[in-house]
């Protein structure tokens, strides 16, 4: 999916009436099947870009274009199956506690599967064999028939990534995917989100704190700082000395920072601390 924005300026869900854009007038243009890390300190806007991205918030000005499509202006069924075509990923995943991992995973595909479908995958769930390979990828597979509740927070992290790879989507937005993960677990996750969305073809837009991880693993990444484009360059571009202005008054966040010249695909390593900036 082509993404367009045009002078977008939107407000974070939660945010107070009389509070500043948390996204001022961006533009931004990311072509179908690109990958793409946006990186920034807390309170830049990215989660807000994701809501928006994701037609779960409006823009306040600007206009937000879809493969060419303005969803504010569709009618209320095609917005909705447009809506079908993407996936979230929250940082928290909204998964029922007491469902069965399986069910909470083929969910995902509840906008492509009929009514009588969908009510039927409840009561025995309709591709178990997608269900088991999705979760094979984040090394989940035993957990299949567990409950939601009787899995760790890094656990459910990744039962929600591994929706993305069933859900019959073509653009995946995902939201800080490893703030539960460890530095084994985190390669294996943002590894498998690169390479699946290459595979079937998807658009993939993440927000991360790791700043190694955005610049060794995305060939393009995207520089937020108080809703406004600090920089959007091919991860080889990206210089300490842009982290730092991106990061100016945080600096504390970018203790043990690679340096330039170690930045680049080799950096991220499960032996390796991850930075995070939070």
């Amino acid at each position: 999916m082509r993404i367009e924005l045009e002078a977008v300026a939107a407000k974070h869900p939660a945010a107070k009436v009389e509070a500043a854009p948390a996204l001022q007038a961006l533009d931004l243009s990311i072509a179908q099947g690109e990958q793409v890390a946006v990186i920034g300190p807390s309170g830049a806007g990215k989660t807000t870009l994701m809501h928006v991205l994701a037609c779960a918030l409006a823009p306040n000005a600007g206009r937000l274009l879809l493969d060419s499509r303005d969803p504010w202006r569709l009618p209320v069924r095609e917005l909705q199956r447009l809506r079908g075509r993407l996936f979230l990923a929250p940082q928290t995943p909204p998964l029922p506690p007491r469902q069965r991992v399986v069910t909470s995973v083929l969910a995902a595909r509840l906008p492509s599967m009929s009514l009588w479908a969908s009510v039927r995958s409840l009561v025995y769930p309709i591709g178990i064999e997608q269900a088991h390979a999705a979760l094979t990828r984040f090394d989940l597979a035993p957990k299949l028939w567990d409950r939601v509740d009787r899995l760790s927070g890094g656990e459910r992290q990744r039962v929600g990534l591994a929706r993305a790879l069933v859900a019959p989507a073509s653009l995946w937005l995902v939201d800080e995917p490893l703030s539960a993960l460890d530095p084994t677990r985190a390669r294996l996750a943002i590894d498998t989100l690169v390479s699946a969305s290459a595979e079937q073809g998807a658009t993939l837009v993440a927000t991360l704190h790791q700043v190694d991880v955005a610049v060794s693993r995305f060939p393009r990444v995207i520089g937020l700082r108080e809703g406004r484009l600090v920089f959007d360059l091919p991860a080889a571009d990206v210089t300490r000395d842009l982290l730092s202005r991106l990061y100016a008054q945080f600096e504390h966040e970018l203790e043990g920072a690679p340096p330039v010249a170690d930045v680049g695909a080799d950096a991220y390593k499960p032996a390796s601390s991850p930075l995070i900036c939070r």
